[in-house]
């Protein structure tokens, strides 16, 4: 797209746009794994430390807002420019939620490790394995404008929902068991909560890529799993 520009500072723009996107997404990935690793590990130094470093992404989303204004306002840009700016723009607004999610999952990790485990906890590692593969492959996608690696995460997001609902069954008939895993439980449901809406973001982000190389909105209708109206889980802002 840059290397038709008659201007080439232009194009140095446009590459720094597209670097400050991907240097975001490193963050919220980081971010994300960190979180989860305090959480497997019940480790509260290291969700303190996620917790505490959630304002390098926000302020690099600002960075990136800023940026934007800017070059929509001295090039004008058209076309495939107009989207590469747009989808950029986009783009980091669904990676600082990603980073807002492990920050979330970090502050629920400093009062799990502090309660007694609870068995169904061993599902949430898997389901964050694929959450992150899903980030990772879709950032990818971006740096290299692979229409069909993002088109492979978008469809793995159903395989996420359904991990998600399998394991709200789970907690919900371990509580029922034992009223005293109730703390707990819910805290697991909410960083599951968490995990899913992270495919969601990743998802958004595989839908930009292809309308960003395409040209054109991926018009099929999105996958996702098994839900019904007593399985989904209505967070608040702070959550959602």
């Amino acid at each position: 797209m840059a290397s038709d520009h008659i201007v080439t500072s232009y194009d140095e723009e446009l590459t720094e746009l597209k670097s400050k996107v991907s240097e975001m997404g490193g963050l919220a990935e980081a971010q994300l794994e960190n979180a989860l690793e305090a959480m497997q590990r019940r480790d509260t130094e290291i969700a303190s430390r996620t917790i505490e470093a959630d304002f390098r992404v926000d302020n690099l989303e600002q960075e990136i807002d800023q940026f934007v204004v800017q070059l929509l306002a001295l090039r004008q840009p058209m076309a495939s420019d107009l989207r590469e700016i747009i989808v950029a723009l986009k783009i980091s607004s669904d990676l600082e939620r990603i980073a807002d999610y492990a920050t979330n999952v970090a502050k629920r990790t400093m009062t799990l490790a502090h309660s007694p485990q609870v068995r169904p906890a061993h599902a949430i590692p898997r389901m964050a394995r694929l959450a992150l593969t899903m980030i990772n492959d879709v950032l990818d996608s971006y740096a290299d404008r692979d229409t069909q690696k993002a088109i492979a995460v978008w469809h793995r997001d159903e395989e996420l929902d359904e991990m998600y609902t399998s394991l709200f069954r789970e907690l919900l008939t371990y509580m029922m068991e034992d009223a005293r895993s109730i703390s707990s439980c819910t805290h697991l449901l909410f960083i599951a909560k968490n995990i899913e809406r992270v495919g969601d973001h990743a998802t958004n982000i595989a839908e930009y890529v292809y309308y960003l190389v395409e040209g054109k909105p991926l018009l099929q209708s999105r996958p996702k799993g098994g839900e019904n109206e007593y399985e989904r889980l209505d967070l608040p802002k702070s959550q959602a």
